[in-house]
């Protein structure tokens, strides 16, 4: 049968099947959080950010550069969603630079966002920022330039990354579906290819509503899990990987010639253990790029104080930021619509009028950054499914019933959220 034969029965066969159920979420296994999440629980909670992704995953066996196997793909945000051109406030923070985010120094120098926020593979942030560029230059008539903030962490070893698999009409699509509403997790857009803690990583959101007292104002988190490891791994503070039973990294099977790590062949995965992407001695490493969405009226210096407490949310995991670890951060405020538009404010010399918090009004919000990034990376790990990519590596995904063993032998497991 022709390879165009065979998708077009694979997409038929896709069209024709029955929907799959919703993925559990950590706190439907009874993972305890602090804090109280929006609706939906995931970054579009706060009104206006509209979420897309282009999932990328085909072929199987050994590497071969340019060939696959792919496991990729790119995770847009619009945060006003993709009819509302108006830029917003913002502010960049990185914990540790070993990584990229293209168009921060425009954040930095003004504190406004003129772009969505895309995120991918390390080896397509160039691909992906240049159609960006297009996107905006086809919808948004009468600007003239654009820089696009787009971030990465490094899908490997399960996807060909070397291969630049993704294109401009990857991204278009990522941007075009971009929609308010539920947001999938785990093995989606950019993350599909991610690990998190040495298990199966990839896209996570959560969120906090504030109570009346604070504001009633929302605050919402996405995040592109690809950084620590099992053995620092903390989910509601207990070390849980120590405790399940894993092995080292492995493959589901061996080439020909063999895969080789370090000049030795990988052994087989053994299908009663956890396969993790680390030795038990290895150290934190890895990336992660952390989306922070809020209604409430932030100027750019607060936006970055919240940027900034994302680094708490993943110490309460067990990270520490590694030398190896790009660990990147932007937080955007949908308030105060239309008080600069960056390149394109119109009216210029006319001041603006806006609203801004007092500083001491932010510890609720400092609060709920903390708690909307922890449970957004469980969130990840929770949804993604083990994976097999390139060279028959496979990586496990966090196992449902032995972390909720754990949590329950240190009373800390909660009755499954209704």
């Amino acid at each position: 049968m022709r390879t165009t034969a065979i998708l077009a029965a694979i997409f038929t066969l896709a069209a024709a099947a029955p929907a799959l159920a919703a993925e559990p979420r950590a706190r439907d296994l009874g993972v305890p959080f602090d804090g109280t999440p929006g609706p939906l629980n995931a970054i579009t909670d706060v009104a206006g950010v509209e979420v897309g992704f282009r999932t990328m995953i085909s072929g199987e066996g050994a590497l071969v550069r340019g060939q696959g196997p792919v496991r990729t793909g790119v995770t847009a945000v619009f945060p006003r969603g993709k009819a509302d051109a108006r830029a917003v406030f913002a502010g960049f923070f990185a914990g540790n630079g070993n990584g990229d985010m293209t168009g921060t120094h425009w954040v930095e120098e003004s504190g406004v966002l003129e772009t969505p926020i895309l995120i991918t593979g390390t080896g397509s942030v160039g691909v992906v920022r240049d159609a960006a560029f297009q996107w905006l230059a086809d919808h948004r008539p009468g600007g003239l330039f654009w820089y696009p903030v787009v971030g990465e962490t490094a899908d490997v070893p399960l996807h060909d990354m070397a291969g630049q698999h993704v294109t401009a009409k990857d991204a278009f699509a990522a941007l075009d579906s971009a929609k308010s509403g539920p947001v999938a997790e785990g093995n989606v857009g950019g993350g599909v290819g991610m690990v998190c803690n040495g298990f199966k990583g990839g896209t996570g959101t959560a969120s906090r509503k504030l109570n009346t007292l604070a504001g009633g104002y929302t605050l919402g988190v996405l995040v592109q899990c690809n950084y620590g490891s099992a053995r620092g791994l903390r989910i509601a503070g207990i070390p849980v990987a120590r405790e399940m039973t894993l092995q080292r990294p492995c493959v589901a099977k061996l080439t020909t010639p063999p895969q080789s790590v370090m000049g030795n062949t990988p052994p087989v995965c053994d299908p009663k253990k956890l396969a993790i992407a680390d030795l038990p001695d290895q150290e934190h490493r890895g990336s992660i790029i952390i989306v922070i969405a809020t209604d409430a009226p932030l100027t750019p210096e607060q936006l970055k104080r919240l940027a900034r407490r994302a680094a708490v949310g993943l110490g309460r995991l067990g990270a520490y930021e590694s030398d190896g670890s790009g660990d990147i951060f932007i937080a955007f405020s949908t308030a105060n619509a239309g008080a600069d538009d960056g390149n394109w404010t119109t009216d210029a010399a006319k001041p603006a009028a806006l609203q801004r918090l007092k500083s001491a009004a932010l510890n609720p919000l400092l609060e709920a950054t903390v708690q909307g990034v922890e449970e957004a990376v469980v969130n990840a790990m929770v949804a993604a499914r083990t994976m097999t990519g390139a060279d028959e590596w496979t990586v496990s995904a966090l196992p449902h019933d032995q972390l909720q063993s754990v949590l329950k032998a240190h009373g800390m497991l909660t009755p499954p959220a209704k």
